[in-house]
């Protein structure tokens, strides 16, 4: 049995059309409730969600779906997708639900589940919920005198910031720091800014006025414009964005240049090697990370695995060789000493922390190694492309071309029928050429 309704980071869609339907949500709840009811404890599920407007039409229906078959329930109300994750652990609850599409702009939405050890489900839980939605099972209900009951948690986002300050080395400040922050109108907007003000940084924030429609509406992690013109106009010392649901970030320096998770990445696993806190002998990363952080991290008699892209796919590695630090190119970081998914301001704290200690400006403390020339383009066509005699013939002449020099990854989208062609190499010109070739069969293959 396939998952049709999972994707790789939950369930999402547009806002009022399916999957991202309060019919839908109701299922969801029902299914996903009836799942993790075992035994003859009271059951409590937990509930946190961003800030779009749909938020307020997917909540109840997935309130009433856990009620519906005997679960409590406790509203979290708007905090960042890795609270909510901690929280379902701290609160002994039996399953965690973030309410959030990320990155995407306000008119899409998503439903994310968390099993109670903190971490995103397993595929084989997603298809048994599925098969609950469908209707493939029958679903018990809750005798009348046997209902959940829902209660929000006043003091959730107390609890996450003191959570995330106990993260950053004790005894250490954030003073003398000025800091751009923006928290993309999203899920951080309250407790982002808190946490480093608490820890004495002067903070400028931005995105942190949501009114149901802007997050990520030119701020956040993807549009990293104005943070980057604030942090030279106000000459901060560098600038941290968000994204939606503040589970991965993005850096700029004193300059207004952005900084990458490849980067961060670089930077924490050198520091905490130093410091014999680096524990599986290396860190996980994704196909799509640069060629470049894989030799600096051989540098330091370290190992790089590259696992598939999506926080799941790195995670997954990361439990299996007992890496402790992971993450991908776009800024999701798990530091799996402190949280079970990607935290943006968890991972932005272990940099501030090295940043302090350093006290170069954040342009040679965050640059750890230099990217080579990597070029990535898409194609608009099925997957089934990649199986004409040309394109395999191409690949194979590409790959030979490249040599030991570059790397060259062909990966179909699993959204949408785009195939992605990426290459990286020490030649900038011939990188450009090979991609550009490549995505020309590509286009010209027969169906």
């Amino acid at each position: 049995m396939t998952r049709t309704l999972f994707g790789t980071d939950g369930i999402r869609g547009r806002a009022n059309s399916e999957p991202m339907t309060p019919e839908t949500a109701l299922r969801v709840g029902m299914a996903a409730g009836a799942y993790f009811v075992r035994g003859g404890h009271r059951h409590r599920v937990v509930i946190g969600k961003d800030t779009r407007l749909s938020g307020y039409m997917i909540e109840p229906a997935l309130v009433a779906g856990f009620v519906s078959v005997g679960m409590d329930v406790i509203l979290l109300g708007p905090l960042p997708t890795p609270a909510v994750a901690s929280m379902t652990r701290s609160l002994r609850a039996d399953l965690g639900v973030m309410i959030s599409a990320s990155h995407n702009a306000y008119y899409d939405n998503g439903i994310k589940l968390f099993g109670p050890d903190g971490y995103k489900l397993s595929d084989e839980a997603e298809r048994e919920i599925e098969s609950l939605i469908r209707g493939d099972k029958a679903i018990e209900r809750a005798a009348s005198d046997k209902l959940g009951r829902a209660s929000r948690l006043d003091d959730a986002q107390g609890r996450y910031i003191e959570s995330a300050k106990n993260t950053f080395p004790k005894g250490k400040r954030l003073q003398g720091l000025k800091i751009v922050l923006d928290c993309a109108n999203g899920a951080a907007y309250r407790v982002a800014p808190t946490v480093l003000w608490e820890l004495e940084a002067e903070v400028i924030p931005l995105g942190v006025a949501p009114d149901g429609f802007n997050i990520n509406k030119d701020c956040g992690s993807t549009a990293t414009e104005a943070m980057r013109a604030a942090v030279i106009s106000k000459g901060a010392d560098l600038g941290i964005a968000l994204d939606g649901d503040a589970d991965r970030l993005v850096i700029a320096d004193e300059k207004g240049q952005l900084i990458d998770g490849d980067q961060l990445m670089a930077l924490i696993a050198g520091r905490w090697h130093a410091e014999g806190r680096l524990k599986g002998g290396g860190i996980t990363a994704t196909v799509m990370s640069n060629l470049g952080l894989e030799r600096h991290i051989g540098g330091l008699g370290l190992r790089l695995d590259r696992a598939a892209v999506g926080d799941r796919y790195v995670l997954e590695n990361m439990l299996k060789v007992g890496h402790n630090v992971g993450g991908e190119q776009s800024g999701h970081m798990i530091l799996s000493d402190f949280a079970t998914t990607g935290d943006g301001l968890l991972a932005a704290l272990q940099v501030l922390s090295v940043i302090v200690d350093d006290g170069r400006p954040v342009s040679e403390v965050c640059r750890c190694f230099q990217p080579l020339p990597q070029v990535l383009k898409n194609v608009k066509r099925e997957k089934k492309a990649l199986e004409a005699e040309s394109v395999k013939k191409a690949i194979d002449a590409v790959r030979l071309r490249l040599g030991n020099q570059g790397r060259l990854l062909i990966r179909p989208s699993g959204t949408e029928p785009v195939i992605r062609v990426m290459a990286e190499g020490e030649d900038t010109l011939l990188v450009k050429t090979v991609v550009d070739e490549l995505c020309d069969v590509i286009a010209k293959a027969a169906a």
